[in-house]
C-alpha cells in the first residue's frame, strides 16, 4: 500500500495542463519555501492560488521526486500579488499581466469577489467595455465553477476527472444540476457506482423511496447486468433485485418502473414467455438486428449457376480438394444472403473461408474481411492472403466527446462499399458492435459470419453467435471433421475431448501439449516463470515473446497482477540503458509487453507509411519502445502502428506477459503457457478451458493442479444470458423495420 503524504502551498507555476482531461503538472512552493513538482488531474490550476495536495512520492526519471496528486484541496488567491498572478494566468481570456495589475491595483483584495458577483465595475477601469467586463467574468466563473464542482466531489472521493466530464454533459450548470439529482452520477456517461451517489444523496436528505432515487435504482440494475452479458432482465427479476439493492418493499420499485417504461427511458416487451425490461438503447439494437437480418435474409441472393464450375476452378488453382462440408459451405455462399460457418480447431474453416473469399472474387463481389479485434483481424489476413481490419476500423469509429459515445462513420446514410462481408471470430461480437455492423450494410450486401460456438461468449451484452445458430434462421454449415494433419496434433484432439465432454489425456508423451502438475500455488507460479524465462526458449527454441502465460484468474499468487510483475522482473529486469516510468503498484519499462484495457479512441497513431489515425482498443497488446526522457510520453509498438500516450493515459495500460483466458479470445500463439488452480467457481469450467487450450497453435503448456483441469473439463455450466435474439428471429413480429 502506498504511503499518502499531503503537502501545502502555493501554485508558482503551471508547466502543463490538458483542457481536455484536467492533467495538469505544476510547481508549488511548500510552507517551508520548498519547490516541489506535482502532476495530476487539476483543472484549471493557476499561479496564485494556495493548494493542500495529498498525494503520493513517485521517482521520475528525469525530474526526479515528484508528487502524485490523489486528492487536492485548493483556495482561491487572497493577497493583491497572488491574485495578479492568478487572472495574469490565461484564466480569464484577454487579461494579461497589464491588465491583471490594473484590475488589483482598483479593486485590490475584493478583485475576486467583483468578478464573480460586480463583474459591471470592471468597465470603470479605462479600456474595459461593459461587454468586455461581461466577458471576463463569465471566463472567470466558468473556472470557479469547475473548481466548485471539484470541490463536491471530493468530499465523496471521487476523483477530479469526473468534474471534466459533467461540464462537458451539463455545461457551466453541472454542479446545481448534480445537487438537484445526484443519481445523475450513476448513469451510463458518468459511470459512478449506485452505492456512491445513494451515499451522496442521503447525505444531502434525499429520502429512501423518493423519485429519483427509485428510477436512477431501476436503471442502475439494467445497466449492471449488460456487464454481466445481459440484454435485458425479467420484470419480476428487476424488480426483485432493485428491492434488494434499495432495500424497500417492492411496489415503490414498480411504480417507478412502470413511470420509466411511460417516459420511453426503457422498454418492455413478451419475450419467450417473460416480461423483459430493457435499457432502450438494447431494446433498439435487439429489434435492430432482427429486422435488418430479415431483409438480408429475403434478399435475391442465389448465384449458384456457374457455382460448381467455379468452386472447381479455386481448387484447381489452390491445390486442394475440399471435404464435403468445406465444399458445401463455398457452394452455399452463392446461394445464401447470410451464412453461418462453425466448427472446432483444426476443422478447416479458414480453407473454406478462403475457397469463399475467391469464389466472391470470381463473382465480381467486392468483398471485405473483419475480426472484432486486431489480433484476429491480423490473423485473418495472414491466413487468407488478403487484407483484413477490425470492425470498428471497417466501420470508422470515433469518439462524440458531446455525447460521450461511441460513432460510426459507416452507417445507413454512409454504407460500406462492400457487396459481401466476412466476418471471423463471430462468437466474440457483442449485440452493439453487430447492430453497427448491420447499419453499415448495403440491401443485398452477403454477409458471412465464421467462428467457433463452443468459445466462450462476448464480453459485452448478448450471446449473438450461438443466438444465431440456435435460431436456425441462417444457412449453417458445421464443420466437424478434424483433418488428418490436425488430428496429429494433441492440442486439438484435447481440445475436442474437452468439447464433448471426454476427459483430457494428460500423459508427457505428446509432442505439443505438456502438463506439469503443480498444486502448490508458488511452485506452479515458480514454473511458469522458469518455462518462459529459460526452458522453452533454451529447450524447445521458442523465443520469451512468442510465448503467451494465460490464466482464469486476475487475482492471487496465480492471478495476472502477481504473474506480471514476476514474469516482467524475469524476462525484461531493469538496466541503465532502459528507461522506466512508474504508475502505482506497476512500473512501465521500455522493452514491456503491454495491453489496453479498455477502449480510448483518443489515442493518436502513426503507420510507417505516415498514416495517422486515432484509436487503441481493449485488449490490444503492443510492446513499449520508447519512453520520452521527460517521462510524459510512452511509444508502444501495435503490429503496424505507433502509439503515444502521456502520462495520464497510463491507467488505461496493463502489462501483458500474463492476461487471462477471456482477454486472449480472438488471438492464437506460437506457444501458450496455461497455468490451472482452484478458482471462483464461475471460472472452473469447460469452456474457459477450451478456450485457453485452443489459443495454442503449436505447443501447450498446462501447469497447476490436475484435479482443477479435470473439475473444469468436467463442468459444462454455461452462464445463462438474457437476451432475445434467438426468439425474436423465430417467432418476432413482422412489422420490425430496418
Amino acid at each position: 500500500m502506498e504511503e499518502l503524504c499531503t503537502k501545502e502551498g502555493t501554485v508558482q507555476s503551471v508547466i502543463f495542463q490538458n483542457a481536455e482531461n484536467g492533467y495538469t503538472v505544476l510547481r508549488l512552493v511548500d510552507e517551508e519555501g520548498e519547490l516541489l513538482t506535482v502532476v495530476g488531474c487539476i483543472p484549471c490550476a493557476a499561479p496564485g492560488e494556495h493548494m493542500a495536495v495529498n498525494g503520493v512520492w513517485e521517482n521520475h526519471p528525469q525530474h526526479g521526486q515528484q508528487l502524485r496528486a490523489v486528492e487536492t484541496e485548493r483556495r482561491l488567491p487572497e493577497d493583491a500579488e497572488d491574485i495578479a498572478s492568478y487572472l495574469s494566468s490565461g484564466v480569464c481570456r484577454g487579461v494579461g499581466p497589464a491588465t491583471a495589475r490594473r484590475i488589483v491595483e482598483r479593486f485590490g483584495a475584493d478583485t475576486l469577489e467583483i468578478l464573480d458577483s460586480r463583474p459591471e465595475q470592471l468597465s470603470l477601469l479605462k479600456g474595459i467595455t461593459e461587454k468586455k467586463a461581461l466577458e471576463i467574468a463569465a471566463d472567470f466563473r466558468r473556472a470557479l465553477g469547475l473548481r466548485r464542482l471539484m470541490a463536491f466531489l471530493s468530499q465523496y472521493e471521487l476523483p477530479p476527472v469526473l468534474a471534466m466530464n459533467l461540464r462537458r454533459r451539463y455545461g457551466d450548470g453541472a454542479l446545481e444540476i448534480i445537487r438537484a439529482n445526484p443519481y445523475l452520477l450513476s448513469d451510463e456517461a458518468c459511470g459512478v457506482e449506485f452505492s456512491a451517489s445513494d451515499q451522496i444523496a442521503m447525505g444531502m436528505g434525499f429520502s429512501s423511496d423518493c423519485r429519483e432515487r427509485l428510477r436512477a435504482a431501476v436503471t442502475f440494475e439494467l445497466s449492471h447486468n449488460e456487464n454481466n452479458g445481459h440484454v435485458f432482465l425479467p420484470r419480476d427479476k428487476l424488480i426483485a433485485a432493485t428491492s434488494q439493492l434499495l432495500d424497500i418493499a417492492s411496489e415503490p420499485v414498480e411504480e417507478a418502473l412502470d413511470g420509466l417504461l411511460a417516459d420511453g427511458a426503457l422498454a418492455q416487451e413478451a419475450v419467450a414467455g417473460v416480461e423483459a425490461c430493457y435499457l432502450r438503447r438494447l431494446y433498439g439494437e435487439e429489434t435492430y438486428v432482427c429486422a435488418k437480418l430479415r431483409a438480408l435474409l429475403s434478399a435475391d441472393a442465389d448465384r449458384s449457376t456457374q457455382a460448381e464450375r467455379a468452386v472447381d476452378e479455386i481448387q484447381r488453382e489452390q491445390g486442394i480438394t475440399y471435404a464435403p462440408a468445406q465444399r458445401r459451405a463455398v457452394e452455399q455462399a452463392a446461394r445464401c444472403g447470410v451464412l453461418i460457418l462453425t466448427g472446432g480447431p483444426g476443422t478447416g474453416k479458414t480453407t473454406a473461408v478462403r475457397g469463399i473469399a475467391a469464389l466472391f472474387g470470381k463473382m465480381g463481389l467486392g468483398t471485405v474481411l473483419t475480426a472484432p479485434t486486431g489480433r484476429a483481424a491480423k490473423r485473418l489476413g495472414e491466413l487468407t492472403g488478403r487484407e483484413a481490419q477490425t470492425v470498428h476500423r471497417l466501420l470508422g469509429m470515433s469518439w462524440n466527446e458531446a455525447s460521450r459515445e461511441v460513432t460510426f462513420t459507416k452507417t445507413e446514410r454512409e454504407p460500406l462499399e462492400a457487396d459481401a462481408v466476412i466476418v471471423d471470430e463471430m462468437s466474440m461480437v457483442d449485440l452493439p458492435l453487430f447492430a453497427a455492423l448491420l447499419r453499415a450494410l448495403r440491401p443485398g450486401t452477403r454477409l458471412v459470419l465464421v467462428g467457433d460456438a463452443d468459445q466462450l461468449p462476448s464480453v459485452g451484452a448478448g450471446n449473438v453467435f450461438s443466438d444465431l445458430i440456435r435460431s436456425g434462421c441462417a444457412e449453417t454449415v458445421f464443420l466437424r471433421e478434424i483433418f488428418r494433419q490436425a488430428e496429429q496434433s494433441a492440442i486439438v484432439r484435447n481440445a475436442h475431448a474437452v468439447n464433448s465432454g471426454q476427459a483430457l489425456r494428460l500423459a508427457n508423451d505428446q509432442e505439443d501439449f505438456f502438463f506439469l502438475c503443480r498444486r502448490d500455488a508458488v511452485r506452479a507460479v515458480e514454473t511458469v516463470v522458469e518455462l518462459c524465462a529459460a526452458r522453452l526458449p533454451g529447450k524447445m527454441g521458442i523465443p520469451a515473446d512468442q510465448i503467451q502465460v494465460l490464466t482464469p484468474t486476475r487475482r492471487g499468487p496465480a492471478g495476472t497482477g502477481n504473474l506480471n510483475r514476476l514474469l516482467q522482473e524475469a524476462l525484461n529486469p531493469p538496466a541503465t540503458d532502459k528507461r522506466e516510468l512508474p504508475w502505482g503498484e506497476r512500473t512501465f519499462r521500455e522493452g514491456d509487453r503491454i495491453m489496453q484495457t479498455r477502449n480510448d479512441y483518443d489515442v493518436v497513431w502513426e503507420k510507417e507509411d505516415g498514416t495517422v489515425g486515432t484509436g487503441m482498443f481493449n485488449g490490444d497488446v503492443g510492446q513499449i519502445v520508447q519512453i520520452d526522457p521527460s517521462g510524459e510520453l510512452l511509444s508502444v509498438r501495435f503490429d503496424d502502428r505507433i502509439a503515444s500516450y502521456t502520462s495520464e493515459m497510463l491507467s488505461e495500460l496493463d502489462l501483458a506477459y500474463a492476461m487471462t483466458i477471456h482477454k486472449s479470445q480472438g488471438s492464437e500463439y506460437r506457444c501458450a503457457v496455461v497455468c490451472i488452480l482452484p478458482s471462483a467457481p464461475s471460472l472452473m469450467v469447460r469452456g474457459v478451458l477450451y478456450t485457453a487450450i485452443t489459443r495454442a497453435r503449436e505447443l501447450l503448456v498446462l501447469v497447476g493442479d490436475d484435479a482443477a483441469v479435470r473439475q473444469m473439463a468436467a463442468n459444462d455450466k454455461r452462464q445463462r444470458r438474457y437476451s432475445g435474439l434467438k426468439w425474436r428471429l423465430c417467432h418476432g413480429p413482422e412489422a420490425e423495420k430496418a
